[in-house]
């Protein structure tokens, strides 16, 4: 039996012992046929409904791991979230349990922050799109001797999305976007061209197929809906408002000169170019500066009192000899840019605590710039430190930063810091906030597929309860509090953050303050276009939140500090 089996095998071998080149082919055959099927197993288990859940699920992703571990050769026992992230530590309510870990393959693609709203835009034209964030309005002819949107324009022949243009072009606070020849995105406050037919817009964009990016010299056009603070911009320029003369103008704006057709752009160009951060429009003259304690910008007038239209330009309102236009240029006020580590060592350790999302990043910022001294942070977020927080690769108890960025609670944790600067920020923005940096990083936004999926509850259900516990043990356990709300240093930045310099124990400039006022946001910000436009809170969970935002009110008052700002009470 064996002798017989061993004959065709030998054949066999002496075939291809002949044919050397049929063996391989035969050989990369096989390889290739096992390759496909594999390939096949993959692509029917990533789209199946198990693989589905694993990927939506976020909230289970990233609430996943808790560890307890000391990543910084200390002691003390941090409650780190492993999140496969390059961002570093990530933090979470101190009851949460390590389970769930399904999703957390989706978390460190680094994608473009926009990817999920693209992808949620697949099979959708954009054109019959109206969320509240941008309404298509027509196809448009565009001129290259004369644009039908004049304000700025980038093009990108590889990438480029109906979204990524409109993006781009809220945050600089322009009304319209427009997109042409699939891949050129024009921005501007006005349409100055003919519309042409539907039909004559057909390129698809190249960064995704299903929409249409307008055509040849044709432009697909959108409405923007700006958030409030976008909507103050002209172009480049950020609206500041209407302001009474100065008494001694000279020294206050110390540049000025007087311009034929005057216009906003013409002054803010001068200005621009003279290096000052402020255009300043009075009829037809126009002065350049920067903030000062003679010209502070602390007391804005009723915009009528501006109204006065330029010569140049029949939209715009140019001001007169008592009522000054304010505009902020491009142009960097660098009195408060420069930032070094402590010259000698720390001798107390002061937290900036907060719960994640109550603006703890922005208040590092606002320090920085007003005391020229580094922060740093109880963990390192590389994406942090990319963006010129130096102080976040330092060791947090090295001695040498002004204030250390932390999200733990906990007495132990608490009883490591001397003193403390306490954030609170209304947990409804709070909670929205912190859901929305999870799944769009530092300034991007969670999809609407998150928002309406289970995740958003779990999320709430989880969160909500550390937002009380969070200030409830820094003013229980926390030695010399220092409170700050978040909307009071929005609404007063300059009294607030000189509160806090003098915290600090440091001299405050006045100067440096008005320079921070004028960089306020940094880089930090989420962008122009609105996000949500529904209420994501059910009846439910407001009940509880209120109840807790009543214990934190009590909690303050008991300490003989100002209870919450009116807006986070119930009504």
């Amino acid at each position: 039996g064996l002798a017989s089996m061993a004959k065709p095998l030998l054949k066999i071998q002496r075939y291809f012992r002949r044919k050397p080149v049929r063996f391989f082919s035969l050989i990369l055959l096989y390889l290739t046929a096992g390759s496909l099927v594999f390939l096949h197993a993959g692509f029917v288990g990533d789209n199946g409904p198990g693989a589905r859940g694993g990927r939506d699920s976020l909230i289970a992703s990233e609430m996943g791991s808790w560890a307890s571990s000391d990543t910084r050769g200390l002691g003390l026992m941090s409650r780190v979230f492993k999140e496969k992230r390059r961002s570093g530590r990530r933090f979470g309510p101190p009851w949460m349990k390590k389970t769930r870990q399904e999703g957390l393959g989706m978390v460190g693609r680094g994608r473009d922050y926009t990817s999920n709203w693209n992808r949620a835009l697949k099979g959708r034209n954009a054109k019959d799109l109206d969320d509240g964030r941008a309404k298509y309005i027509g196809c448009y002819i565009d001129d290259t001797q004369k644009r039908a949107l004049r304000g700025v324009s980038f093009f990108d022949y590889k990438k480029m999305t109906v979204f990524r243009c409109q993006d781009n072009c809220a945050e600089r606070g322009y009304m319209f976007a427009g997109l042409e020849f699939g891949a050129e995105c024009y921005c501007g406050h006005k349409i100055q061209a003919p519309n042409a037919s539907d039909s004559e817009c057909n390129m698809e964009c190249k960064g995704e197929k299903s929409n249409v990016c307008g055509g040849p010299n044709r432009l697909s056009i959108y409405r923007l809906e700006l958030s409030q603070e976008s909507a103050r911009r002209y172009g480049s320029a950020i609206f500041k408002g209407c302001f009474h003369r100065p008494d001694n103008v000279t020294l206050a704006l110390p540049f000025s000169a007087v311009i034929q057709n005057m216009s906003v752009d013409k002054c803010v160009d001068m200005c621009t170019e003279r290096e000052k951060s402020l255009a300043v429009l009075a009829g037809d003259r126009c002065y350049c500066g920067f903030p000062t304690p003679l010209f502070s910008l602390h007391e804005l007038e009723d915009e009528g009192m501006c109204l006065n239209r330029c010569q140049g330009e029949e939209f715009e309102s140019c001001g007169n000899d008592k009522y000054f236009v304010v505009y902020q240029t491009q142009v960097q006020d660098n009195r408060c840019m420069d930032r070094h580590f402590l010259p000698t060592r720390a001798k107390q350790l002061v937290a900036l605590a907060s719960f994640p999302g109550a603006g703890n990043t922005w208040a590092r910022h606002l320090i920085e710039l007003a005391t020229g001294f580094y922060t740093g942070s109880y963990y390192f977020d590389g994406s942090l430190y990319n963006k010129g927080f130096k102080g976040e690769r330092d060791h947090w108890r090295s001695g040498r930063t002004m204030c250390i960025k932390t999200h733990e609670s906990g007495r132990k944790e608490i009883e490591a810091f001397d003193s403390s600067i306490l954030m609170i920020r209304n947990p409804y923005k709070a909670l929205m906030a912190e859901f929305n940096r999870k799944y769009g990083g530092h300034i991007g936004f969670a999809s609407q597929a998150h928002w309406r999926g289970k995740e958003w509850p779990e999320f709430v259900k989880n969160y909500a309860p550390w937002w009380a516990s969070h200030t409830l043990d820094w003013l229980h356990y926390g030695r010399n509090v220092h409170v700050v709300h978040f909307e009071d240093l929005k609404r007063d930045l300059f009294t607030k953050l000189k509160g806090m310099v003098e915290f600090l124990g440091l001299k405050v400039s006045e100067d440096r303050l008005l320079c921070v006022e004028g960089q306020k946001d940094g880089n930090f910000k989420r962008s122009g276009l609105r996000k949500l436009e529904y209420d994501p809170y059910t009846p439910e969970m407001r009940s509880n939140i209120n109840e807790l935002i009543r214990t934190v009110d009590a909690a303050l008052k008991k300490r003989n500090m100002s209870g919450v700002p009116e807006e986070y009470m119930p009504r």
